[in-house]
């Protein structure tokens, strides 16, 4: 099994009063909230503590993409990436991911992950969202009926522009392009492995099968509710005929591990009603634009998984109601271990990304957190599922062949002035 580190990069400072004072953390969160000197330290210490996972040997530090909102800090996932090729060795990077129909064209797509993939020594992992209503119809004026046309488009420029040697001509109905040639080329051939983050969409569950890529189901929501939305991939997996791989699916987990049950309540529980109670404060009619999802999801009965639950915290939840429904794996270790192997087996995944930094937690907490998760839950779930072949994964150069970069210093070594 594999298991990464993922980080949203929440604004740790939204003030105790904010749902009653402000309509939604997403869209038209006002910009006052933010201070662009205590945002320097923001990412600063977010990236420490990305850097901090890959050395405690996470597979994967993963990033993603969102816009106009204090939840998530990254309008540019590929710039922390970049910064996290340089200053780690051997995790993946994985990318979850670049909201492929919202880039014009979206060769720029194509170019920057080949950049990343190059600058890694072949260690990125391509994802390609569809991304949120909020992200992509309310911050960036995307028309909602079709974005998903525009997405499917865009996949099939940028998997061409890795794989074709030769120039060509892109004719398209939202890009025409006379001449495609990007530089530089991916390192991994034919191309970077592709994840595909969704939210339980069927048509995601059908393309993602029929295309081979990984269905990284990513909900803040917990695995109870995750049971149906993997339930229904597995069941498309199974009429296409591909095999149950584990490793063709990821999910997202919270989990707050400490020495006992009763301290990692104590110890985590604020940093929880933060995130849920401020950083998922969202504004209903944001969540789900006419005609974002398709008439067979709605048809379904799946409904949008922000919106749902943003009207469901109103109500209320204590940290009991976050573990007691699956929110939040949290306890001692072999608490945390244990529930987590239950529902790797559960769900039938074999990457699962863990938010072990969410809400306003201190740096210190994260730490603690990272490397009781590293020390004494990771080594008992590596062996999950060695009997299958992860054919989602990173091929990175030799270790021999990477390039280590060179010390801050080594610039006086040299004489330079």
């Amino acid at each position: 099994m594999k298991l990464h580190f993922f980080h949203l990069m929440p604004w740790p400072d939204l003030p105790e009063d904010f749902q009653r004072r402000y309509r939604s953390v997403w869209v038209d969160v006002p910009s006052h909230l933010y201070d662009p000197a205590r945002g320097h330290q923001v990412y600063n210490d977010y990236l420490d503590e990305l850097e901090y996972a890959a050395a405690c040997g996470f597979d994967g530090v993963c990033v993603n993409e969102h816009h106009s909102n204090a939840y998530g800090l990254m309008p540019s996932p590929n710039v922390m990436a970049a910064a996290l090729a340089r200053r780690t060795q051997d995790a993946a990077l994985v990318v979850l991911g670049n909201s492929i129909a919202l880039y014009n064209p979206p060769l720029r797509v194509a170019e920057e992950f080949a950049m990343l993939d190059v600058l890694s020594g072949g260690r990125l992992v391509a994802g390609f969202p569809v991304g949120t209503s909020m992200d992509t119809n309310f911050a960036y004026g995307q028309v909602p009926v079709t974005l998903r046309d525009k997405y499917y488009e865009a996949h099939d420029l940028i998997m061409r522009a890795w794989t074709d040697p030769d120039v060509f001509a892109f004719n398209g109905k939202f890009n025409k392009l006379r001449y495609v040639n990007i530089w530089p080329r991916p390192l991994q051939q034919p191309h970077p492995p592709v994840w595909i983050p969704g939210g339980g969409s069927i048509e995601t569950w059908e393309w993602c099968t029929r295309m081979d890529y990984l269905y990284a189901y990513l909900s803040y929501f917990g695995y109870k509710r995750a049971q149906a939305a993997m339930d229904g991939f597995w069941r498309e997996v199974d009429r296409q005929g591909k095999e149950r791989n584990p490793y063709r699916a990821g999910f997202l987990q919270f989990v707050a591990v400490s020495e006992t049950d009763a301290q990692a309540e104590e110890e985590y529980a604020p940093a929880a009603d933060y995130f849920y109670n401020r950083c998922l404060h969202v504004y209903t009619g944001f969540a789900d634009a006419p005609g974002y999802r398709t008439l067979a999801t709605v048809k379904s009965g799946l409904q949008a998984q922000v919106g749902q639950a943003a009207a469901q915290l109103r109500q209320g939840l204590s940290w009991k109601d976050f573990v007691d429904q699956g929110y939040i794996i949290a306890g001692s270790p072999t608490t945390v271990r244990e529930k987590l192997e239950e529902v790797a087996k559960g769900l039938n995944v074999g990457h699962m990304m863990l938010l072990l930094h969410f809400g306003n937690m201190s740096k210190e907490q994260v730490m603690k957190n990272t490397t009781l998760f590293a020390h004494d839950v990771m080594p008992y779930l590596k062996p999950l599922f060695n009997e299958w072949d992860d054919h989602w994964w990173i091929r990175p150069l030799a270790a021999e062949r990477r390039v280590v970069p060179a010390p801050p210093h080594a610039r006086d070594r040299a004489g330079v002035t």
